[in-house]
């Protein structure tokens, strides 16, 4: 009996393999649109894509950072700014992509832009430090992905969302978290309206890697900010101590993990744009599929267990 199971397990990941290799023909006539260029994933994507042969439509932030990518590419790559937190700049990069497009319509779209803060406990933040999450990382995900839908289903092509291993377990504060946790159900609901139309949508939940967005130092003025603008009463709950204590674990424990090899992550976003059967959902990083995917599946309980454990007690607690 084990030897059938076996036989059969065996079977499947052969079969999977197999689906996975198959690649989509002519990518070097097929547009793709990338938003986040500037720096990390995003524009090693660009330029990964570029050497691939693909059109690459890479949206930046500043024409600075657009400039800098495009001393690093082919004359292939064409860049646009882009500021996913305005609807007048996804407007105007909207009609860029058609007049460069056409009839072939958008092959690829995938939403990288993002911010990672400001982080800190939610008491010690406000509305508004919420909303400047929401705004970029969720609203204006969908806001381009509206915007560029029609081009997108023109081609049957796909939708790239890039979440992270915070989509399936929330383990701080701010809107960071949230953002991705509704960056997966957008993804999952525009998979299935999608489906009949051929458009594939896929999401990329990354751990944790080295980029501007989680430097450390940034990260810790973040929290130092939070602070700061805390209500007084807030600091008295926690005080001075909790801070300190919290930065250090911070500082000397949690950031310094994050790996550097970006291709881990660009790898699975170019088999999503590539491959003739890509996957729902890639989990890039060691931590993603060895710690945070299997935790999320834990009871409640063991899970809050495991992601307190060690953190500093705040000075009133009971």
């Amino acid at each position: 009996m084990w030897l059938y199971l076996a036989a059969l397990v065996g079977l499947y990941y052969l079969v999977r393999w197999h689906r996975e290799r198959q690649v989509v023909s002519h990518l070097r006539d097929k547009y793709v649109l990338i938003t986040g260029c500037g720096s990390g994933f995003g524009n090693l994507l660009a330029r990964q894509l570029d050497m691939h042969g693909l059109r690459v439509l890479a949206a930046c932030r500043t024409e600075k950072a657009a400039e800098q990518l495009r001393a690093q590419s082919s004359d292939r790559l064409e860049t646009v700014t882009l500021d996913i937190a305005k609807t007048e700049s996804i407007t105007a990069a909207t009609q860029w992509v058609k007049e460069r497009v056409g009839d072939r319509g958008l092959w690829g779209l995938v939403n990288n832009a993002g911010i990672s803060g400001p982080w800190g406990r939610s008491e010690w933040l406000t509305k508004e430090d919420f909303v400047t999450t929401l705004n970029v990382n969720l609203l204006g995900t969908i806001e381009v992905t509206l915007s560029l839908l029609p081009l997108v289903r023109k081609a049957r092509g796909r939708v790239v969302n890039v979440s992270s291993i915070a989509g399936r377990l929330s383990f701080l504060g701010g809107g960071y978290c949230i953002s991705k946790y509704g960056v997966e159900a957008f993804s999952d609901s525009l998979r299935r309206e999608l489906a009949p139309f051929g458009v594939k949508v896929a999401i990329i939940e990354p751990g944790s890697f080295k980029t501007n967005m989680t430097n450390t130092e940034r990260v810790l003025q973040q929290f130092q900010a939070a602070w700061d603008q805390a209500r007084p009463e807030i600091k008295e709950i926690y005080g001075e101590k909790f801070l300190e204590s919290y930065l250090k674990l911070l500082s000397e424990h949690v950031l310094p993990v994050e790996k550097e090899n970006l291709s881990e992550v660009t790898d699975c976003m170019e088999h999503a744009l590539t491959a003739c059967h890509p996957r729902t959902r890639y989990s890039a990083g060691w931590d993603a599929k060895l710690f945070y995917l299997p935790m999320s599946y834990m009871p409640t309980f063991l899970a809050d267990a495991i992601l307190t454990w060690g953190l500093p007690r705040p000075a009133k607690a009971l």
